[in-house]
């Protein structure tokens, strides 16, 4: 029976008909786009889904490629671990890299995590508008998806320039192996994106906590703005955020950060990853990564004070240098709120001590298991970019005013920069402690076209001194170190192989 059915659909004036028919047939007991996306709450948890990568993101992968891909952090060598890793690879500036792609890990799973997101947005504005609910919400869901994908595209713009640009699902292979689009281009579509989005999200005081908000799309729009170079237009996008009255500074710089159980989505939060303690599976264990070792359970219980302490024995990454040390002004109150030291008797150095991030170093229940939120934008940050824009455009009285509230925060005097040239310096600077360890000073040294003079320079003061660089005595970086000095990652080798586009 079956046999003639299917001979009857392939013959004759049926045979486009019944193949339609046929091929639009999807399995009704298994989830699909087809049988799912049908009601408000489908969207609403599909939009969940899209913000998910980014816990991933934020606790394994971005500080990897920005902050520890600076002057501001570096490894604890451990030479009892032989050869150097991946991670190590991109502290020391030697990302393997040919014909425009590298076999790195950490690049690998930032491009996967962040077309998740994509992937993730791209099926629900395929398909929200179709689906008849209450507008408002439909809007704000479809605006946070906006918002998520062109912030993934954003993050991968900066990372690589130029990478494919989905903006529907694919379905197949081919599909997937879209040709790189330019900088200008991917540009073009995050600035499309995120300006829609800013116009369907809730604003802070009406939008759940942890979600992101027009204030929030805003902000990203103006970093946007500014990574271009278009300084009318950040400081447009930049001042209702300012006017509204919805963000304030915090009064104290080391209150302006989540504790693990508490403090999250403050008054200071335009937009921070969400964590959360327990067995549900949204913890993070950032500070476990990032914490100096070898350490003892003992030497490690203050910092954490969990109730099951253990010790760890692990290479050691973005340790803070003896560089954002000394880039603080003597009596900013954020060095001690950013940094503190731990002695490890077991280290193989002379020098026992090293510094360590206390900004992120919240007291938890559980080894291993933290709820600390991690910011992805600060109200802070909002004031030093319309300080910047003010500048650019020749205005830096305007400036200095919105530089002067992060200083004061910090219980520093004004600046003492009157010219344009000195106040771009001072902001410069200011972005790098205010901001530090928040996975900020690699895009601010490629922006401001700094990497040879500012990594250049870096990478000489380790070669030639390791031990203030956390070498055990007679250990030195490799011989590559600081000679991949490239403004952009070569794009993952494993992706390479599946398209011929790169």
């Amino acid at each position: 029976m079956k046999k003639k059915i299917i001979i009857a659909c392939l013959a004759g004036f049926f045979l486009t008909a019944c193949r339609d028919e046929f091929l639009s047939i999807v399995p009704e007991t298994q989830l699909s786009s087809e049988t799912f996306f049908k009601t408000q709450s489908d969207f609403a948890q599909a939009v969940n889904a899209a913000y998910v990568p980014l816990r991933g993101i934020y606790n394994d992968r971005i500080w990897k490629l920005t902050e520890l891909h600076s002057d501001n952090a570096y490894y604890a060598r451990n030479t009892l671990y032989g050869a150097v890793d991946p991670t190590e690879n991109i502290a020391d500036f030697a990302v393997p890299t040919a014909n425009g792609v590298t076999s790195n890990d950490n690049v690998l799973q930032q491009y996967r995590l962040d077309y998740q997101i994509i992937s993730r947005a791209n099926q629900i504005l395929a398909l929200i508008d179709g689906i008849d609910f209450d507008a408002t919400t439909k809007g704000n869901l479809k605006g946070q998806a906006l918002f998520l994908r062109g912030y993934a595209y954003f993050e991968l713009t900066r990372l690589f320039g130029k990478v494919p640009l989905h903006l529907v699902p694919v379905t197949n292979r081919q599909e997937a192996a879209s040709p790189l689009a330019t900088t200008e281009e991917l540009y073009a579509q995050i600035e499309k994106d995120v300006t829609e989005a800013s116009t369907l999200l809730f604003d802070k005081v009406k939008q759940e906590p942890g979600r992101v908000t027009s204030g929030a799309a805003r902000t990203l729009l103006a970093d946007l703005y500014i990574t271009q170079k278009k300084w009318a237009q950040a400081e447009a996008v930049l001042k209702p955020v300012i006017d509204g009255g919805q963000y304030s500074l915090i009064t104290e710089y080391a209150d302006a950060f989540s504790t693990s159980t508490s403090n999250k989505n403050n008054a200071e939060s335009v937009f921070e990853i969400q964590y959360m303690e327990g067995s549900a599976g949204y913890n993070g264990n950032y500070i476990y990564q990032v914490i100096p070792s070898p350490i003892t359970a003992n030497e490690l219980r203050p910092i954490t004070g969990t109730s099951n302490t253990q010790s760890t024995s692990q290479e050691s990454n973005n340790i803070p240098t003896p560089d954002i040390i000394a880039a603080y002004e003597t009596g900013d109150k954020r060095k001690d709120a950013t940094i503190a030291y731990v002695t490890l008797s077991q280290s193989l150095r002379d020098d026992k001590v090293y510094p360590y991030i206390k900004k992120f170093a919240k007291t938890h229940a559980l080894h291993g298991n933290t709820g600390t939120n991690f910011p992805v934008y600060r109200y802070s940050e909002v004031l030093l970019f319309m300080a910047e824009a003010a500048n650019e455009q020749n205005r830096p009285t305007d400036a200095a005013m919105y530089l002067n509230m992060v200083r004061k925060r910090a219980g520093l005097g004004n600046t003492a920069a009157a010219s344009s040239a000195d106040m771009r310096e001072a902001i410069f600077k200011e972005r790098r402690v205010e901001l530090a360890f928040e996975n900020k000073r690699w895009f601010d040294i490629v922006r401001a076209g700094r990497v040879q003079e500012i990594i250049g320079a870096y990478g000489a003061r380790v070669v030639a001194n390791p031990k203030a660089y956390y070498f055990p005595q007679a250990a030195v970086p490799p011989a590559n170190a600081f000679t991949v000095l490239d403004i952009y990652y070569g794009l993952p080798a494993v992706e390479a192989a599946l398209t011929p586009n790169f």
